[in-house]
């Protein structure tokens, strides 16, 4: 149920018991009416309709709330309580030098004489603008426990202290000089102002929040010399633009702090009067003693609780969200605010700050909506109607007050000039009192007594001319305040001193008089005092800003929140998939058993692995002819000993088979780039070519990458440059080696074309390019497999038998794939036990094309290999294995082997030869290799003893 239709049903619900209870006063009203006269009285219906009745009854309560609780008057800047407070606490006359007054008193006060609501309300109201974290130039100054910024309650009322600040005095400056309206209280018993004369341009620089009946206010604070800026702008020019101004005020300034980022919403809040604004909290990096890296929060968004932020940030820690997080710390003080995030070893600072931001209140949206009331009606203003409605504002109040001051000149100029003429001629006027039998008779005779100045040199010396020409020409009648002025005026004024008092008295107001009436007179002259005003306000409270405003952010895309790094994604025969660091395998020599790379369940084994990006695409064709798109940081991160996770629960493959997966960093870029093609080849010998660009609209469902034949299937895909060889490579060791050029470039959905001519029974296992200085590497099944230069295989028409490339005897089995490698490459082997081995394929040398080939892998009984993965090459240090053994446990057997101690370094070479040797002969040769063991018992300590115990238990079954 939305929050309308709860008002509407209330409002029946309440209309419901006003007529239940109209009828019964009617009820009682005809029995009263029939017990006395004996006769009913007639009824009185009016007709109505119930949903007219409804939006009458909701239009007053929602104005009244609107004007009379939670929004502010655009003039003051304040809500009704708070102006309330400040009216309470002027009378209590708690001015910035006066003593701390209990908040009790002032809340009493408050609800007593003007806000007759909860004190837990008023009293809340006041403690708010007493906080310097809510306010930007608070207008209490607090004394005690008024909270904090973790939210911790102010300490009760009758604990607490308060008094004025500075800025609150600027806002009831003149109140006392009708400038503004006043109107009884609930009670009527005293009356209040309907708005402050507010010098101060609080609206703007302490903003509001209030939530009224069918809109919300929500203005941000902004910096005073800024803001002051802007009122003189627009007081030079009336005319000015939007762009004029936020060169003045570019935008709010927060008492938190932070980073505004962007500048769109600042635009489009002062243009339009709503806007959404992204806040960052003021981070640093710094580097700890330990050597790791620690970010530093000084500043957090406005309205963001602290105690949030470091609870958010902990909970994400706990649920594995943020991974980087080693610890957290609120370190701050009364200096300050200072949370310190603690980052682990080796953790990408900008990464976890990053993430940060995504997952913390760090960063967070401050939605401005510049609603305020204008002649007691909502409306949304702009940063120019603001401005304009304060300038407007302070011209009615220096006008009311001038004709406040003008009018208090004038009586007072009146008072004096008969007390002048008076006592240009006290003798007579004492005269004359003396003889009066009383005040009032006095006062007559005062008031029918011919008056003239008198020739005084001093006076005249003194006295404004136009004065002294008119009163010394003709009679002059004091009038009836004048004569009352006589009647109570001392003795002492009656000297020559007084006399002169009294004159330079007259000459000042009269020049305040014509000061006054030349405000009323002309505009420019009241500008210049509002002018004076706001270089004052400036100059008084003008601070530095505190909230940076920077360039514009992109929304934060997942890929920031990972750091980019090489993987190895492997993807089992079951389905399962899973990635996981580059160093999680070491380098070995040729011949080695390998470490366990994958923990299958029995049945599965791994099929495919590659190496990637973890801010790569991922293009998964399957067998059955469809492209699925999957990023590497979507794959689960699992140990090595993990099976991964099924990967029906991150695609939608139903029975499809993976066939081949492409990681691709972009679909569009440069032109060389948007000639990318892809090319892809099926089981029975069909190659077909495509753009990569026509795969760059992801679809959570796949889309066709190709049409296959009832009996066919998508063996492999690569990324070509549209001018590069093809090799493709059947199970009986058959290749074809042709120009890309032959293939005509495709459509997504189409067939393909024939690539080679397949015998009876033969099927093709892989397709690779053919690239400079590279060589051909085959794998057979059984273990064993070549490496053969790619000049060895001559270019022929598309479409052929092709050539012998390996030969598939008993020994070697049938090819299972084929890779384009380089010398300095590694090679990953993977059987069907999920046993891996990475080995380098400098220890391999190159023969020639119709071959058996050198053993690669020992296999177990029963075992088989079923794919393989080269490694580009790394540098001359990770190869050797220097840095990788460093960072690893124990070696296996056949890693002892090859790295016995570190005399073999200098001179890997030879001592692969010498292992080579003894693989070419009776396994009863390989008892001497166990005895090379205890050298790397020597140098592994106890470690290695239960694998040596292993090995040997396997030695004895075989």
């Amino acid at each position: 149920m939305t929050f309308y239709h709860f008002v509407v049903s209330l409002i029946v619900d309440i209309e419901c018991r006003i007529l239940y209870l109209e009828g019964a006063i009617r009820s009682m009203e005809e029995t009263e009416q029939i017990q006395s006269t004996g006769r009913p009285t007639a009824e009185r219906f009016e007709k109505m309709r119930i949903l007219d009745e409804l939006k009458n009854s909701y239009l007053n309560y929602a104005m009244s709330v609107i004007v009379s609780r939670a929004l502010p008057d655009v003039r003051d800047g304040l809500k009704p309580s708070q102006r309330r407070i400040l009216v309470a606490m002027n009378d209590l006359n708690l001015g910035p030098r006066s003593k701390h007054r209990k908040c009790a008193k002032i809340v009493g006060d408050t609800g007593g004489n003007y806000h007759p609501h909860g004190d837990q309300a008023t009293y809340g109201t006041l403690v708010r603008l007493g906080q310097d974290w809510n306010m930007r130039y608070p207008l209490i100054n607090p004394q005690g426990n008024f909270g904090s910024i973790d939210a911790d309650p102010p300490a009760a009322m009758r604990y607490t202290e308060a008094r004025m600040a500075a800025p609150a005095m600027e806002i009831l400056e003149d109140i006392n000089h009708d400038t503004v309206d006043f109107v009884p209280n609930y009670d009527e018993t005293r009356t209040e102002p309907t708005v402050l004369p507010s010098k101060f341009p609080n609206l703007l620089v302490n903003g509001s929040t209030g939530i009224a009946v069918g809109m919300a206010t929500n203005i941000p604070p902004h910096n005073i010399a800024e803001v002051c800026d802007a009122l003189l702008l627009l007081i030079e020019d009336a005319n000015c633009g939007f762009k004029d101004i936020i060169k003045c005020l570019p935008g709010p300034d927060f008492p938190t702090g932070g980073i505004i980022c962007g500048r769109n919403g600042i635009v489009a809040a002062y243009t339009t009067g709503k806007g959404h604004l992204t806040v960052r909290s003021k981070v640093d990096i710094e580097i700890s003693k330990r050597g790791r890296q620690n970010i530093i929060i000084t500043e957090i968004p406005y309205m963001v609780v602290k105690t949030t932020i470091v609870s958010k940030i902990a909970e994400c820690v706990k649920k594995g969200t943020i991974t980087e997080i080693a610890d957290v710390r609120d370190e701050s003080d009364r200096h300050g605010l200072r949370i310190v995030v603690d980052l682990k070893k080796d953790a990408d600072a900008e990464v976890a700050l990053n993430k940060l931001y995504r997952y913390t209140p760090l960063q967070s949206t401050f939605a401005i909506a510049n609603i305020a009331l204008v002649s007691n009606r909502p409306e949304t203003l702009n940063i120019k109607q603001i401005l304009s409605c304060f300038i407007d504002h302070r011209k009615e109040v220096i006008r009311r007050r001038s004709r406040f001051l003008l009018k208090r000149c004038r009586n007072r100029a009146h008072i004096l000039e008969g007390l002048i003429l008076a006592v240009s001629d006290i003798d007579e006027i004492i005269e004359l009192i003396k003889k009066s039998p009383d005040a009032p008779t006095a006062k007559l005779n005062l008031m029918k007594k011919p008056l003239k100045l008198a020739e005084v040199a001093t006076l005249k010396k003194i006295l404004p001319k136009n004065f002294i020409k008119e009163k010394t020409k003709g009679k002059h009648f004091l009038t009836g305040p004048q004569a009352d002025a006589i009647l109570t005026m001392q003795l002492q004024r009656l000297t020559g001193l007084e006399m002169e008092k009294l004159a330079k008295e007259y000459a000042g107001i009269i020049e305040q008089i014509e000061g006054y009436e030349a405000i009323l007179a002309n505009e420019n002259i009241l500008m210049d005092f509002i002018r004076e005003d706001i270089y004052e306000i400036k100059e008084k409270y003008g601070d530095k800003r505190r909230t940076q405003i920077a360039a514009e952010v992109e929304q934060l895309d997942i890929e920031d929140l990972i750091t980019e790094e090489e993987v190895i994604v492997t993807v089992s025969h079951g389905g399962y998939v899973k990635r996981m660091p580059m160093d999680t395998y070491r380098r070995q020599g040729r011949g080695g058993r390998g470490i366990i790379g994958s923990d299958t369940k029995e049945g599965d084994f791994i099929k495919h692995l590659f190496v990637a990006s973890t801010h790569d695409y991922l293009l998964i064709f399957t067998n059955r002819g469809k492209c699925y798109w999957l990023k590497v940081y979507d794959v689960p991160s699992m140990s090595r000993q993990s099976k991964g996770r099924n990967i029906v629960n991150l695609l939608k493959l139903a029975n499809q088979q993976i066939a081949s997966i492409i990681n691709v960093s972009s679909f569009k870029g440069e032109d060389e780039q948007m000639q990318r093609q892809l090319v892809m080849a099926t089981k029975n010998g069909i190659i077909k070519k495509t753009k990569l660009s026509a795969y760059g609209n992801p679809r959570s469902t796949g889309v066709i990458a190709i049409n296959l034949d009832p009996n066919d299937d998508l063996i492999g895909v690569t990324l070509t440059t549209g001018t590069n060889h093809i090799v493709l490579g059947t199970r009986e060791g058959m290749t074809i080696r042709f120009d890309e050029k032959q293939v005509r470039s495709m459509g997504r959905a189409s067939r393909g074309v024939k690539g080679i001519r397949l015998r009876s029974g033969d099927a093709v296992v892989g397709m690779v390019i053919v690239e400079e200085k590279a060589a051909l590497f085959t794998v057979c099944e059984n273990g064993y497999g070549k490496r053969t230069g790619f000049e060895n295989y001559r270019s022929q028409s598309r479409g052929g038998i092709g050539l012998k490339n390996i030969k598939t005897t008993a020994r070697n089995g049938k090819v299972v794939a084929l890779e384009a490698v380089q010398a300095n490459d590694d090679l990953m082997l993977i059987t069907a036990n999920g046993m891996i081995i990475r080995t380098g394929l400098d220890e391999i040398r190159s023969i020639g094309r119709n071959t058996q080939g050198v053993r690669l892998i020992k296999l177990k009984s029963g075992d088989k290999l079923v794919a393989a993965e080269k490694i580009v090459g790394e540098s001359d240090e990770v190869k050797t294995g220097e840095k990788t053994d460093n960072n690893q446990k124990p070696a296996l057997k056949s890693e002892a082997k090859a790295k016995s101690g570190p005399k073999a370094k200098p001179k890997p070479e030879p001592k692969a030869k010498a292992k080579q040797k003894p693989k070419t002969k009776p396994k009863t040769k390989s008892k001497p290799k166990a005895k090379a063991k205890p050298k790397a018992k020597s140098k592994s300590g106890l470690k290695v003893k239960p694998r040596k115990k292993v090995k040997k238990k396997t030695r004895k079954s075989r």
